[in-house]
């Protein structure tokens, strides 16, 4: 093998990879810079059309004078003149909606007006060439418009391709008896490129922030939400476990409570009370997962309520307690209970109780001096909570908490298929109204009369 083809090869492909390194770039400005795409201009908030106006009246003083100069200073013949201004013009309104075309159309014409003014100069007069005044502001427009909505990398290229063309016009081609003015367009293209690209960025940084501010505001509401699933569930596992405890006893007590049972009954018991104790054991190993926030870190000595994290749940037995610990908070508390007292299901006690706790929790935090009532209604179908409170008397705090009280209140009796009501009174005082049912969602009446009558039975 020749010492020579090995360098060939790698001088070839070397060749290869260049080739394609310019075609990509060919391809990149052309997809950025032959286009006829939209890219509107965004209306103001408070004044929809006033930058749309201001530019169409830019536009209007850059035709009448970018007309004159050519025609009067520039020898061009006058019709011609205006089609070469027109072209000026019309791209700053076009660059409201369509920049890259505007930009195209504003170079065209520079370029047709630097070469007509050049055949047409005579000593006496110099002439700003190549670029005029009015097109020189034109073309300003159209750059700013541009560089605000296109994206940075097509807001360079569009700058490189304004500075060539005008140094190969005013540097190479040249023109007697003229006042340049290619250095001074370009340092002004520059300038305002990079502000446009500057305000570009702000505004995507701005509407990202506002983008972000609302995902973490979903995020912490779904988070709030599952937490007090969370809770919900544990305490609902709580309340299972327990009866499958006394499931489990009953099915070993039972053959003893009758003499000489049939191997069959000790048979049927042993299998219930085995299957009592394998949902204990597996309602245990997920209760022991939900309570934890992290389920490999040991558990906590307390609960969130400062309980046990495996005490009792709590049931409508211990409202008294509750009412008196908030009173001790300096909160005037009065209960009432009407209709027949009968037991209810355990979720329906402990959901009732949780309701009063945060509502009341509520009216501590949120409206200082005021004075609330409890008032249990129990009804054949279910039971009825009005918590209420009067209107405050001071100006509460800022709160520190997440604002979701009502959410885990909505929580629970959603779960119950319930109704819950949450409104402010004519008085200036609040109501958290909840009815539990004990049967399903079907009720047959209404379990929220009208709150503002003299009687508040249903």
């Amino acid at each position: 093998m020749s010492r020579v083809e090995p360098v060939t090869r790698w001088g070839k492909r070397l060749g290869d990879r260049s080739r394609a390194r310019a075609e990509r770039a060919l391809r990149v400005l052309h997809d950025d810079l032959w286009t006829w795409r939209a890219d509107p201009l965004p209306p103001s908030v408070w004044l929809r059309w006033f930058p749309h106006g201001i530019v169409c009246l830019a536009a209007l003083g850059v035709l009448l004078g970018d007309a004159a100069q050519l025609g009067e200073h520039g020898g061009i013949e006058p019709g011609f003149a205006f089609v070469v201004a027109l072209a000026g013009a019309g791209a700053m309104v076009l660059a409201l909606w369509r920049p890259v075309a505007a930009w195209w159309l504003s170079m065209a014409g520079m370029l047709v007006g630097a070469f007509a003014v050049r055949a047409q100069m005579e000593g006496g007069y110099e002439f700003t060439w190549p670029w005029t005044a009015a097109g020189l502001i034109g073309h300003l427009f159209v750059m700013l418009l541009l560089a605000l909505r296109v994206p940075t990398r097509v807001s360079v290229e569009a700058l490189i391709f304004t500075a060539f063309p005008t140094y190969v016009v005013q540097g190479i081609v040249g023109a007697p008896h003229y006042l340049p003015t290619g250095q001074l367009a370009v340092i002004l293209f520059t300038v305002v490129v990079v502000l446009g690209i500057a305000l570009r960025g702000r505004r995507e940084a701005r509407s990202q922030l506002a983008e972000q501010t609302s995902l973490t505001a979903e995020e912490r509401a779904r988070r709030t939400l599952l937490e007090e699933r969370g809770r919900i569930a544990r305490e609902l596992h709580d309340v299972v476990a327990h009866h499958m405890s006394v499931i489990s006893i009953q099915a070993q007590v039972a053959p003893l409570l009758v003499k000489d049972p049939p191997d069959e009954l000790k048979e049927n018991l042993a299998g219930i009370r085995q299957n009592a104790l394998e949902a204990l054991t597996e309602l245990r190993r997920v209760l022991g997962v939900l309570r934890a926030e992290h389920p490999d870190a040991p558990a906590a000595s307390e609960g969130a309520d400062g309980a046990a994290p495996h005490a009792p749940q709590p049931t409508l037995d211990r409202l008294d307690a509750l009412v008196e610990n908030t009173r001790a908070a300096g909160l005037t508390v009065t209960t009432d209970t009407s209709g027949t007292r009968r037991p209810l299901p355990p979720g329906v006690e402990l959901s009732a109780y949780r309701i009063v706790q945060e509502a009341l929790s509520n009216v501590l935090r949120h409206a200082p001096g005021a004075s609330a009532q409890v008032h249990l209604i129990h009804l054949p179908i279910g039971l009825r909570v009005v918590v209420s409170n009067t209107r405050p008397q001071r100006v509460p705090g800022p709160s520190q908490g997440a604002g979701h009280g009502l959410l885990g209140m909505r929580e629970r009796v959603a779960m119950l298929d319930g109704t819950l009501t949450a409104q402010p009174m004519p008085d200036g005082g609040y109501q958290v109204a909840a009815f539990l049912p004990v049967d399903g969602p079907d009720l047959p009446v209404d379990p929220f009369p009208d709150p503002y009558t003299e009687d508040d039975t249903p």
